[in-house]
């Protein structure tokens, strides 16, 4: 199966570090970052798991859950997780699905075969309170994720959804964002009394409208 943006990601029932759950119901009507790994006890994910863990108040603060998946059991997960809390100073504070028998990583798309036929690939879905895929990202096993970019994204999303602008090249929140194409400049500075830069027919500036 190949999800693509725009899509109803597929609902799943599987074990975690925080006890069985049915992934509809665990979301309800947050948005969710979910992200998979290869395997436990990878170096590079190490560091990420690490990472996500203090950035879950972050993430909360946006209406988000997290929760990861790797292809081993829950026992070696929680062995993990206490690699995990010595080498990158947290607790893990969210759940790690135990996806054994690989049936999310096939929902989901997670195996790329031309890439490693046996692992998950190192893919992070941004899933909105529709249940519907918003972003996805791919990347390498050698690269280690950036999840401040998956925060900007978020709130580039949330942004977005709520009033007819787009996020420019290295939008970072509090900054000028893109006037859409759908609307004409003079009404354009009525819906924005912030005020309106034309800078091209096109391309029209406005102050963040939620700052």
């Amino acid at each position: 199966m190949s999800l693509q943006l725009g899509d109803t990601v597929p609902n799943f029932t599987q074990q975690t570090t925080e006890g069985e759950i049915n992934f509809y119901d665990w979301a309800g009507n947050n948005w969710v970052i979910l992200f998979s790994h290869p395997a436990d006890y990878t170096p590079v994910c190490t560091t990420e798991l690490g990472r996500v863990a203090t950035l879950k108040p972050d993430f909360a603060q946006r209406g988000a859950k997290v929760i990861a998946l790797s292809v081993d059991g829950v026992a070696s997960h929680q062995g993990w997780i206490s690699d995990i809390n010595e080498t990158q100073n947290t607790t893990i504070n969210y759940p790690i699905i135990a996806d054994e028998d690989k049936s999310v990583s096939d929902l989901y798309g997670m195996i790329h075969p031309k890439a490693n036929a046996k692992v998950t690939v190192r893919t992070v879905f941004i899933i909105d309170p529709n249940k519907t895929l918003r972003l996805t990202l791919t990347y390498p096993p050698s690269t280690g994720r950036n999840f401040n970019e998956i925060l900007r994204v978020l709130d580039s999303l949330q942004l977005t959804d709520n009033y007819s602008v787009a996020t420019p090249v290295d939008w970072e929140s509090g900054e000028d964002v893109v006037v859409s194409p759908a609307i004409s400049t003079e009404a354009a500075k009525q819906t924005f009394p912030k005020g309106v830069t034309e800078i091209k027919p096109y391309l029209r500036m406005t102050p963040q409208p939620n700052k």
